[in-house]
């Protein structure tokens, strides 16, 4: 690729980040020290997050580039984090094409008229940049703050946007998703078709704004066995990765109950894969396979714990982690809302200190 074909946004080893120790370890490089960031860090259980969102719907909050900006920012002042992860939500997208969604406290994202049928694909139009102008712009605002701390982009996959969509909200069984999935495949296939071509865009935006790394989310794929994610969700995750391959920005995916699935994650496309808590790093570095980064994977609860008990479960993380080509820490799962922010400013800590080179 020549300079005037490289996308723009694209990783070059002059760019402020490009040296970060998140970025090497994503690039399976040797690293000062393994590097920190938590899932839903930004947010949640900060006091200070709780102050500026005070009266402002979710959504709202995320199309408002300061506040946006600002509760970014928040965890990598708080916590020396050695990545930011951009503030929105995984149906922001959704929202900004038009579908008729809201964020209920308690409950989580609700689909006021779900799609079920192949009429309704049409709902699902083309995401442009216009659509979603305050990434852009947030981005702009924290890429100039964040100076050499790489800001991690991220979208849900398309198997989870389906399965809220499908659904109308949140699932426990996913019935109606499982139900269009096998009743009717061709239809199925189209719609994670649609989903990717939006989630692609999404991540375009927030490459060529400057973040400098990208996550796909798939929180509920764990729901699937692995012959029904390779055959009916792979090539639609595998075409979200592939639209943004040619920025060279890391790729992470991760999912949740996902321990049977992790082979299959990496091959979709990822270059880092995130592991929950219920699979041991080293043994998923065996399913994985060689040539990819692990992330994770401490379990959220442990934080709840006496310090002394964190510190020796977060050691077992890093033991399990010793032989691994490249190592992001983080939680298995997001931070939880009553987690004590001071936990998680000790476990970045410890983590800096314990595996300093």
């Amino acid at each position: 690729m020549s300079a005037n074909d490289r996308p723009s946004g694209q990783q070059t080893k002059t760019s402020a980040t490009h040296g970060s120790a998140f970025l090497k370890a994503c690039r399976r490089e040797p690293v000062p020290h393994t590097p920190v960031w938590f899932m839903r860090q930004a947010g949640r259980s900060l006091p200070e997050y709780l102050k500026v969102r005070e009266g402002i719907p979710m959504l709202d909050s995320c199309t408002m580039p300061e506040l946006v900006a600002e509760i970014t920012m928040q965890p990598v002042r708080r916590h020396k984090v050695d990545a930011a992860v951009y503030y929105s939500d995984i149906v922001v997208p959704l929202k900004a094409i038009g579908i008729d969604l809201d964020i209920k406290p308690g409950v989580g994202p609700v689909i006021a008229e779900p799609i079920r049928t192949r009429a309704d694909l049409a709902r699902l139009r083309d995401l442009t940049p216009e659509d979603v102008w305050y990434v852009t712009e947030a981005i702009g605002l924290l890429t100039a703050e964040l100076g050499s701390t790489p800001l991690i982009g991220f979208a849900g996959a398309p198997f989870t946007l389906a399965s809220y969509l499908v659904e109308g909200g949140p699932s426990r069984n996913h019935e109606h998703t499982k139900a269009l999935m096998y009743g009717d495949p061709e239809l199925w296939a189209d719609l994670l078709d649609r989903l990717a071509e939006i989630t692609g865009a999404f991540l375009k935006v927030q490459i060529e704004a400057g973040a400098s790394a990208v996550q796909l989310f798939d929180s509920w794929v764990g729901a699937l066995a692995p012959a029904d994610y390779r055959r009916s969700v792979l090539p639609a995750s595998a075409k979200v990765f592939d639209a943004v391959a040619p920025y060279g920005v890391p790729r992470i995916h991760f999912g949740v109950g996902t321990g049977e699935l992790l082979g299959l994650m990496g091959e979709a496309g990822a270059d880092v894969v995130g592991v929950d808590w219920r699979v041991p790093m080293d043994e998923a570095a065996r399913r994985v396979g060689p040539g990819k980064a692990l992330q994770g994977n401490l379990d959220p609860a442990v934080l709840f714990a006496p310090t002394s008990v964190v510190e020796a479960k977060t050691q077992e993380v890093l033991d399990a982690s010793a032989g691994l080509e490249g190592h992001v820490f983080n939680l298995g799962h997001g931070v939880m809302p009553s987690m004590a922010p001071d936990a998680l400013t000790r476990l970045v800590e410890y983590v800096h200190t314990s595996t300093a080179r």
